[in-house]
């Protein structure tokens, strides 16, 4: 077989030179798409199911929920095992599929699966947010974190900006999976009932609870016709400020309205947190690491990443920044660096060892051309298998 080539070869020599330049030119199409990352992933073929079950105490959470959500994933097809966490208050359940099927088809089919395990649940169990999937994203896939770099700034409203515009705009970059914050103090409204109030206005704290959550929302009203025109009634109700919360009317004595103001105090709080963020141990700072989805190219996000937190970064008030403090990227360009100077470094050695042993500069580089173009050949394969 070799010998047939060699000789097909050297009788259509033109014919060899143009297959030549074309597996090169491809190879070196195929490099510049080629997904480069600094170590490989090895995560396995994973789906998350999470549940936030109120306080709830993990033994509760265990046969209420955990058990009833592995029972319904057990019989989708290419299961290879489930595993699952039952702590405080959150149900956590691993379903890990063989790795001949796709992440995404592996998602269908858990979310078809859902609607069945919360409809299992027993009665009384209160879920916020329900069954949620966990995002597409693998262990080793955080590919940059930074910090917000806010003199002088409330680390509360550091914490709100970085919720509320930071993150989202980071997540809008393509092929990200998730941004995880760390640091801070969540803001949120406290409302701080006097029990002694709510005895004598013979209240309880559902019936404040109630009135502040149907009082909190806007609602259509229908439409006036006025002659040719039509007017679009509706209600302004959804609350913004403490004093919103603190004027809701929980009910009527007699024509006069209690107040939540008159059982209680409302003010701005900060939500409880587990773990804190600092800078050199030091300063305490608001963090944002960032994953991206399951087998994306890193070094194109990363890429669009530093783009986009440029553009953040000037939509922020002043002294407020985004300072990276890991990129994966140099790691990557590192690797590359690394691979690079070992490939010089062989086909030098390879070339003074032809040379030396043919003794004719032209047959030594004849075979030292033989390896590039063999790299090459060897990476349309790699691309076009990902």
């Amino acid at each position: 077989m070799i010998e047939t080539i060699i000789h097909l070869g050297l009788k259509h020599k033109l014919l060899a030179f143009m297959t030549t330049l074309a597996v090169c030119a491809l190879g070196i199409y195929s490099l510049s798409n080629l997904a480069i990352d600094a170590f490989p992933d090895i995560s396995p073929n994973l789906v998350q199911v999470f549940a936030e079950v109120g306080g709830m105490a993990p033994e509760e959470v265990e046969q209420l929920v955990t058990r009833p959500t592995e029972t319904a994933m057990r019989s989708i097809p290419g299961v290879q095992k489930i595993r699952s966490l039952s702590s405080l208050g959150l149900s956590t359940v691993n379903v890990y599929f063989e790795d001949d099927i796709d992440i995404y088809r592996a998602r269908q089919l858990v979310s078809e699966r859902l609607k069945q395990a919360e409809e299992s649940l027993p009665e009384g169990v209160e879920m916020p947010h329900g069954l949620e999937m966990g995002p597409v994203a693998s262990g080793m896939g955080k590919i940059m974190a930074y910090y917000l770099q806010a003199d002088g700034l409330d680390i509360t409203e550091v914490r709100t900006l970085h919720e509320l515009i930071v993150k989202r705009g980071v997540e809008t970059v393509p092929g990200i999976a998730k941004v995880i914050s760390q640091g801070g103090f969540i803001r949120q409204y406290e409302v701080e009932l006097s029990p002694e109030k709510l005895l004598s206005q013979a209240l309880s704290v559902s019936d404040v609870s109630a009135a502040i959550e149907l009082n909190n929302a806007n609602v259509g009203a229908g439409i006036i016709t006025r002659g040719s025109e039509e007017l679009i009634v509706r209600t302004l109700g959804r609350v913004g400020t403490v004093e919103e919360i603190a004027n809701t009317i929980v009910k009527s004595v007699d024509g006069k309205p209690i107040l939540v103001s008159d059982v209680g105090v409302v003010r701005l709080g900060q939500a409880f947190r587990r773990g804190v963020a600092l800078l050199d141990g030091q300063s305490e700072v608001v963090l944002g690491g960032i994953y991206k989805l399951h087998r994306a190219n890193s070094f194109e996000v990363i890429e669009a990443l530093r783009i986009r937190i440029a553009e953040i970064n000037q939509t922020l008030p002043d002294g407020v920044q985004i300072v990276t403090y890991y990129d994966q990227a140099t790691l990557v360009a590192s690797s590359i660096r690394t691979v690079r100077s070992a490939l010089l470094l062989g086909l030098l050695l390879v070339t003074i060892v032809a040379f030396l042993f043919l003794g004719n500069f032209r047959n030594a580089l004849i075979m030292v051309c033989s390896l590039p173009f063999a790299l090459l050949f060897g990476i349309i394969f790699m691309e076009r298998s990902g």
